[in-house]
């Protein structure tokens, strides 16, 4: 137990303050003194020894009734760990412009709201902890710590299972955790809001399986090195009531939303994604990810492969800069697609070139997956565009004809040039209506020679094409007359088996326009 006559001046005069919720500053007032990172400079007159600290907020010292005891200290030298593992502390932490020689610990411990501003910290656990109230890091270094007790990885600031009832603060901080994570925050409970506005951090940002009801804010956030996975943002899981990635936010690695559920907007307007240094492995990976909004305004296209396959939003938002050369597309399920005009933001349909665009972005998919054509019909169909929608599964079926062995794509080379696959019928009737034509002026400027002389009816160029061509029924002159040229005659047979082939092709067609689609 320490005595009140071992105390420093400076640990004097924090004693003193505490029970009455006074702050202690050491500043010096000059600019040169007082720069954090010269802290382990400072002499004795600035220097307050963790085990003293330690000791106020277990109770060594008793509040005043009728005060609010908190600890409040600026412009201080820590020395010493703090180590306030699982205790129960009853008084805010306050601690702005402070150098602490080691490590923070407040692995398993209940506390109030704990504000490390603008200070350097190598380290700060706090897995398994309670904050009632908020963690604020604001303009605070957090260099790598220890080896976490809790996941056995090095990591800056630790908040594994941790369960803050207000927000967490780290507002222009830096995590710097190079070969490790910079935050990891695995199963952490928010009540509030996480925000991270230009946030530097080197090192893994983990945030697995968090609950964030209060979003997760990291506008103009830098995460300058990825993790050993090469990872720099991992929300696998997560569920949260918005993901806010805007306004010059950088990642230099893979940004995973694997099973994310977001209850409001994914929004990534203005933001860079560079994916992994070495290029091996897709800088946003958004697999079976709920949201409401996905806005991926980006503000150039992404240098790694954006995978979205099985992800679900109402309304995706994008731009020229939102894709890069390969998209994962298979199992993405969206409602509509906006586009911003004029300022505002509009359904991607109706311009000249819609489908088009919309075709070049499903072919960045690599192999052949029929859900991405089939979910971009449905939109255009929803949006009231049949047309477009029917251009769309023709492309389909043209895809589809490329996986197919040599007799399967003759085939449907043929379907393709007579009915379009079933979308284009009234190709069947131009083919029709070129072989009427044929036949009846070749048939025509020839006499053919009656099966039975007398018997039949008299020769019509027009109606012994037609009955040529109609492979069902007959009209009575294809079997009353007949040719004696070879070349006419094969003419006939040449007819006949384009009739069979036209209605084949029609049946097949329409038939399979008919089934899902």
């Amino acid at each position: 137990m320490l005595s009140y006559d071992e105390l420093t001046p400076p640990e004097r005069e924090l004693w003193n303050a505490f029970p009455e919720g006074r702050r202690v500053d050491l500043r010096s007032g000059v600019a040169e003194d007082d720069r954090v990172a010269d802290g382990g400079q400072w002499g004795p007159g600035r220097t307050v020894r963790a085990e003293v600290i330690v000791a106020l907020l277990l109770g060594a010292h008793a509040v005043q009734p009728g005060a609010v005891g908190s600890l409040a200290l600026a412009g201080a030298r820590i020395s010493g760990r703090i180590n306030l593992a699982g205790a129960r502390i009853d008084h805010p932490l306050w601690f702005e412009d402070c150098w602490f020689e080691q490590d923070v610990s407040l692995f398993g411990a209940e506390t109030r709201t704990v504000a490390i501003t603008g200070s350097r910290v190598p380290g700060l656990e706090a897995g398994s902890a309670r904050i009632e109230g908020r963690l604020d890091l604001l303009k605070s270094t957090v260099e790598t710590g220890p080896v976490s007790a809790f996941h056995r990885e090095i990591s800056a600031l630790s908040l594994t299972h941790a369960h803050v009832t207000g927000g967490i603060v780290l507002n222009r901080a830096e995590l710097l955790a190079p070969e490790g994570w910079a935050l990891s925050a695995g199963g952490l409970v928010m009540d509030g809001g996480v925000f991270c506005g230009r946030l530097v951090a080197h090192g893994e940002v983990r945030l697995l399986g968090a609950q964030l009801a209060g979003g997760l804010f990291m506008r103009g956030a830098r995460l300058e090195r990825p993790g050993p996975r090469g990872v720099a943002l991992s929300l696998d899981n997560a569920v949260a009531s918005t993901l806010d990635f805007s306004r010059g936010f950088t990642a230099n690695g893979t940004v995973r939303l694997r099973g994310t559920r977001v209850s409001d907007n994914v929004t990534f307007e203005g933001s860079v994604l560079n994916g992994p240094p070495d290029g091996d492995g897709p800088a946003l990976l958004c697999a079976l990810m709920q949201a409401v909004d996905f806005d991926l305004t980006l503000a150039r296209p992404p240098s790694g492969t954006v995978d979205l396959r099985g992800a679900q939003v109402s309304y995706l938002h994008d731009c020229d800069d939102s894709w890069p050369e390969t998209v994962e597309l298979d199992g993405f399920v969206y409602g509509s697609i906006k586009v911003a005009v004029a300022g505002e933001w509009r359904e991607a349909v109706g311009s000249p070139d819609s489908v088009a665009h919309r075709m070049r972005w499903i072919r960045r998919s690599p192999g052949y997956s029929p859900q991405p054509y089939e979910q971009l019909a449905s939109w255009y169909r929803k949006a009231g565009h049949d047309d477009d929608a029917r251009r769309v599964l023709l492309a389909k079926q043209r895809h589809r004809r490329r996986t197919l062995r040599p007799a399967a794509r003759a085939w449907g080379h043929l379907l393709d040039a007579t009915v379009g696959y079933g979308y284009r019928p009234w190709l069947a009737g131009v083919w029709l209506l070129v072989l009427i034509l044929l036949g009846t002026v070749t048939f025509g400027a020839h006499s053919p020679t009656p099966v039975q002389a007398g018997a039949g009816p008299r020769f019509q160029p027009l109606i012994y094409t037609l009955d040529l061509l109609i492979p069902i029924g007959g009209l009575g002159q294809r079997t009353a007359w007949y040719w004696t040229s070879g070349s006419l005659q094969w003419l006939a047979y040449l007819l006949i088996a384009f009739g069979w082939v036209l209605t084949t092709a029609v049946i097949a067609g329409v038939t399979r326009a008919l089934q899902k689609n």
